[in-house]
């Protein structure tokens, strides 16, 4: 399985998100980026890429165990940014980034224990992607824009394994599929 641990944001956060797309859609260009929507939106916590069936089980545990260790926090959407000279257009976060990172941290570190090959280590950059590019594209334009944007904050209160699954059609602009493996409520040890 194609597995990533990750923080969703709630449904009113991702309408109000959906509202700043569908007006950055409006801008010059943007039929040449590839946009992403509800289904796809999250805080990617630590991608696992394929992951044997006989491991999923221990890095279950160990995850359900960061989560336990992790208090709620508070978090907003906020901003915007850019990966790759326009590959990847994102928002960014607000809020207790401190334990978002802290998450992080231990979601990478429960696949390294658990024996999921990880790659080299890099400080955690939370984004939730927007659109995508397979080329270098300007997207100052949609950056600017991003700038003024701001969600009501939420209180992250769960840690969820997810599983992607790419698309395999062919047919321009399909977008990963994503499912809920697994979700563990954070602060659980009491």
């Amino acid at each position: 399985m194609r597995l990533f641990a990750a923080v969703l944001p709630p449904q009113n956060v991702t309408s109000e998100l959906a509202s700043e797309v569908a007006e950055l859609r409006k801008l010059p260009g943007a039929d040449g980026l590839r946009w992403t929507g509800r289904p796809g939106w999250h805080f990617t916590l630590a991608f696992y890429g394929e992951v044997d069936d006989d491991l999923v089980p221990g890095l279950s545990e160990r995850l359900e165990r960061a989560a336990r260790r992790t208090a709620p926090f508070s978090l907003a959407l906020r901003g915007g940014g850019q990966f790759g000279h326009g590959r990847a257009l994102w928002t960014g976060a607000e809020g207790d980034v401190a334990t978002l990172r802290l998450l992080a941290d231990r979601s990478e570190a429960a696949a390294r224990k658990a024996g999921v090959p990880m790659g080299e280590h890099r400080r955690y950059k939370p984004h939730l992607t927007v659109a995508r590019s397979r080329t270098a594209v300007r997207v100052r334009p949609y950056v600017d824009m991003l700038g003024a944007f701001a969600s009501r904050p939420w209180t992250v209160d769960e840690l969820v394994l997810m599983e992607s699954s790419l698309p395999r059609s062919g047919v321009t602009g399909e977008q990963p599929r994503y499912q809920a493996v697994a979700r563990w409520p954070l602060g659980a040890a009491g």
